[in-house]
C-alpha cells in the first residue's frame, strides 16, 4: 500500500483559479498578460476574474501591476516566483495522485 499523496493546494484547486494559474504559467517569466486579454482567454467576467485574482494575490501567487497607457488604465497580471513554485508543486501532486490510481 503506497503512502497517501500530499494534499492539493486548495487555493489553486478551485476550477477558476486553476485555469488562471495554468494560463499564467504558460506566459514566459518576466512577461505578463493585460487583464482584458486574460479575461478573454478564460471567458470570465471582469468581476469574477478580479475576485479570483485577488485571492491568488493574497496568497502571493500572482501580482497585478496597474499602470496607465496615456490616460487609459491598464492592469498587467503575472505569476510571482512563489506562484510558479506553487503551481509546479500542485501539478506534481496531481500527477502523483493520478499515477496512484
Amino acid at each position: 500500500m503506497s503512502p497517501s499523496p500530499e494534499p492539493l493546494d486548495p487555493i489553486i484547486h478551485a476550477q477558476s483559479r486553476l485555469r488562471i494559474m495554468a494560463t499564467l504559467a504558460a506566459v514566459p517569466r518576466g512577461d505578463a498578460l493585460v487583464f482584458p486579454r486574460l479575461r478573454g482567454l478564460l471567458g470570465m467576467t471582469a468581476g469574477n476574474l478580479s475576485t479570483h485574482l485577488t485571492r491568488l494575490e493574497e496568497a502571493g501567487y500572482v501580482e497585478q501591476n496597474k499602470t496607465f497607457s496615456g490616460r487609459t488604465p491598464a492592469t498587467y497580471v503575472s505569476l510571482t516566483p512563489r506562484g510558479r513554485t506553487a503551481f509546479a508543486d500542485y501539478t506534481r501532486r496531481l500527477r502523483a495522485l493520478l499515477d496512484d490510481q
